[in-house]
């Protein structure tokens, strides 16, 4: 069984005990989240459900830690000038397992 939910604008295709990162949640470590899920699939009774926006049933995850992914380095240069900027970013993630569907 698989569904996708969506958090911090991006859509996830998730499965129960799988990890993912996701955009930074404003929540501890070792509290529980519920997702909607737009789409459900469940292989033994081959059944799709598609909602609009979203199916009714609920993906419950475990927030496991908060974090900062590699840096990206932003390099701008324009020649000529002696202009050179070198800027780095390392963005927020939450880590997250998928406890239960439906």
């Amino acid at each position: 069984m698989f569904a996708v939910i969506q958090t911090g604008g991006k859509q996830y295709l998730v499965e129960e005990g799988r990890r993912l990162n996701v955009e930074k949640l404003d929540l501890n470590d070792g509290e529980k989240i519920e997702f909607d899920a737009l789409l459900v699939s469940d292989d033994e009774a081959k059944e799709t459900k598609i909602g609009t926006p979203s199916t009714g049933v609920k993906v419950t995850a475990t927030i496991l830690e908060t974090g900062k992914g590699k840096k990206v380095h932003v390099i701008k240069y324009k020649p000529k000038t002696r202009y050179r900027r070198n800027v780095g970013h390392r963005q927020p993630f939450t880590t997250i397992q998928i406890e239960k569907i439906g």
